[in-house]
């Protein structure tokens, strides 16, 4: 299995408090509709956590998906959910790069 970071905005980035406290009231109630769509759409895929932030983005989930067309799957199940942004990216263990590196240089 690879790991994916999901980034989400949720409101635009001009949008006043009262734009944004609606959008995460209402997405406690979506949160459980996506997730079960998730699970129904893309089984294989197994969530190791969910995070909301403080900064440029509300919410950061790392997950594992056997593949890249599984985790666009994923981006495209959140921007239909209602989310104004949405970045995956592909993660690699430091480890790994590690091992790259070590190789690249014979």
């Amino acid at each position: 299995m690879k790991t994916f970071v999901l980034m989400t905005k949720i409101a635009r980035p001009d949008a006043n408090l009262v734009e944004v406290a609606c959008k995460l009231r209402d997405r406690t109630g979506d949160a459980r509709t996506w997730l079960t769509e998730i699970k129904e759409r893309c089984p294989e895929v197994k969530f190791i956590s969910h995070f909301a932030l403080l900064g440029t983005w509300d919410f950061m989930d790392i997950y594992e998906a056997p593949d890249e067309e599984t985790a666009v799957k994923v981006s495209l199940i959140t921007r239909s959910h209602g989310a104004h942004v949405v970045e995956s990216w592909a993660a690699i263990p430091n480890e790994k790069i590690i091992e790259i590196t070590r190789a690249l240089q014979g």
